[in-house]
């Protein structure tokens, strides 16, 4: 009965939130009723508490927010989208696939979705609304590119795999990176053919960042919005040492040049960037809170367990369950690591056994868990994505639907073949 009621409530939850009422609420709702019928009315309410001082996503998300605050409030992203405008009119058609491919490779470098869609996300989904594309269609092109992370060998999953196989991380890599590229290429394809035919990569007038004729463009302005996400490509790399920090120190150090560059009176920048802070922390990571509220409640009814023993207890369709398994439940949870590691755990080892290599299983789980992840209403980086572009999450996951099933579906095949 606990089963049913959970995936009834679970259902309501899909639907309320398709109609556009308010995500936190409709979280943090269900989660209590799923974690009361299931006996521990307490648990959402530590997820709640836990979610609160979740230092990683804090830090990125309300610095980005800040920094975001402050150039708007200096005028350099206006300097930015006015300076990219003839670009931009000459590759109209390019610009989504190339904000897709663009955050996928910024997520090669920094292997966090949040982060990836924190930093690359303040830059490209107004720059996108700028341009006129609609700002779910934006919001879902930055989204769209947040699994390129597995080519990085820091990812937790390859040397997961790569233990259990016996081998190094890198061939890991070596053997699912042309599936992971053939996925982009599909998703890529997919997402920018369906903003032409919604007629959402054209037309749009954002209120703030519109292309003025007669606006003299200073480029050392314009250059300010991209120094902090310049510091973390460098870093990356470690090729410049003293660029070795995270995404709060760069925001901050790009606030910094943004005061200096533009002589804006410090007070007033500073109260803007954290004036950005305070607005993050209430819309973004206030959504984030309630979707772990929402997940703790999962959790409790036992929908979560249910899952992943129906998807480890089946070893006829276990190719199956490799495939979509984590893709399900990266999907209903937000984060497909908890299935994919199960999985990679209970089943992966024993691969042999059902006429595949332990990398080939591995990767199989990996991509469909984080593909699941890129496709969820309720992760972060899709709530980061809809919080810079003001709108509802599942507007983003109506219009990476599509694209993450074709993507799903072609690098299983490959995988699989």
């Amino acid at each position: 009965m606990m089963f049913l009621a959970g995936g009834i409530i679970t259902c309501a939850v899909v639907a309320a939130l398709i109609k556009g009422y308010d995500a936190r609420v409709v979280l943090i709702g269900s989660g209590l009723l799923m974690a009361c019928i299931g006996g521990a009315p307490m648990a959402p309410l530590d997820a709640f508490a836990k979610s609160m001082t979740n230092s990683g996503l804090i830090q990125a998300v309300c610095s980005v927010m800040g920094f975001a605050m402050a150039v708007r409030f200096t005028e350099c992203d206006k300097h930015l989208i006015n300076a990219m405008a003839s670009v931009i009119s000459k590759v109209r058609f390019f610009l989504i696939p190339g904000v897709v491919i663009g955050t996928y490779l910024v997520n090669i470098a920094l292997p966090s979705a949040a982060g990836t869609a924190a930093a690359a996300g303040a830059i490209f989904i107004p720059l996108l609304m700028a341009a006129g594309v609609g700002p779910a269609m934006a919001a879902a092109a930055v989204k769209c590119g947040t699994y390129g992370s597995m080519l990085n060998p820091g990812l937790a999953h390859n040397p997961f795999v790569a233990k259990i196989a016996g081998v190094d991380v890198m061939d890991v890599i070596g053997f699912h990176y042309k599936a992971n590229l053939a996925s982009l290429l599909v998703a890529t394809v997919c997402i920018t053919v369906l903003a032409h035919i919604l007629r959402e990569d054209k037309g749009h007038i954002p209120e703030h960042l519109q292309v003025e004729a007669d606006f003299k463009v200073n480029y050392l302005y314009a250059l300010m919005p991209v120094v902090p996400i310049l510091i973390l490509l460098l870093s990356s790399t470690q090729l410049v040492p003293i660029f070795k920090m995270g995404v709060p120190q760069a925001m901050i150090i790009g606030a910094l040049l943004t005061l200096v560059v533009t002589r804006t009176s410090p007070k007033a920048i500073g109260d803007a960037f954290f004036d950005g802070m305070g607005q993050a922390y209430g819309k973004i990571i206030g959504i984030i809170i309630s979707a772990g509220v929402f997940v703790s409640g999962l959790t409790t009814i036992g929908l979560v367990r249910l899952f992943i023993e129906a998807m480890l207890n089946n070893p006829a369709i276990v190719k199956i369950c490799a495939a979509f398994g984590p893709f399900l439940l990266g999907l209903l949870t937000g984060s497909g690591d908890a299935a994919t590691f199960a999985f990679n755990e209970a089943i992966t080892p024993h691969a042999a056994d059902f006429g595949m290599s332990p990398v080939q299983m591995g990767s199989m789980a990996t991509l469909g868990g984080t593909l699941g992840r890129t496709m969820s209403p309720i992760a972060g980086a899709t709530i980061i994505c809809a919080g810079i572009a003001g709108i509802n999450p599942m507007e983003i996951t109506k219009r990476n639907a599509i694209p993450m099933l074709c993507a799903l579906t072609v690098g299983m095949m490959i995988l699989l073949f």
